[in-house]
């Protein structure tokens, strides 16, 4: 039953996320963690492997289109396991409350940017 609901969660936050315009980790790690019961952790790793798999697609897309600069493309890719390495040395360093506690943060961050963008946007 977990996995229906995790195909649910992911096509609705896919979805939700497409139309709105967001990252699906937005949506996908709190999904995760209410719905199924998985940890902060759990939850944001499940997060980035997903993520993974969807700029691929996404980039193999967009590349047909040619909106792929592919130097800063590699420039990203080779520095992005720095980041993934600091990451996981914070996530095993802190108590999952300071890791929940910090996600929502984040979230209603991304929520005041969105806000602020979309009431200053030109009306059509």
């Amino acid at each position: 039953m977990n996995e229906l609901l995790a195909v649910l969660i992911c096509v609705a936050g896919g979805f939700a996320g497409g139309i709105v315009g967001v990252g699906g980790g937005v949506l996908f790690v709190p999904a995760l963690t209410i719905f199924i019961g998985l940890s902060q952790v759990e939850g944001e790793s499940t997060s980035l492997l997903m993520i993974v798999i969807v700029a691929l697609v996404g980039a193999m897309r967009q590349s047909s289109y040619g909106n792929v600069n592919v130097r800063n493309a590699l420039v990203i890719g080779a520095l992005s396991p720095l980041g993934v390495l600091a990451g996981v040395a914070i996530a095993n360093h802190v108590s999952e409350r300071v890791l929940q506690l910090s996600f929502a943060a984040l979230a209603l961050f991304f929520a005041y940017r969105l806000a602020r963008r979309a009431l200053a946007a030109p009306a059509r």
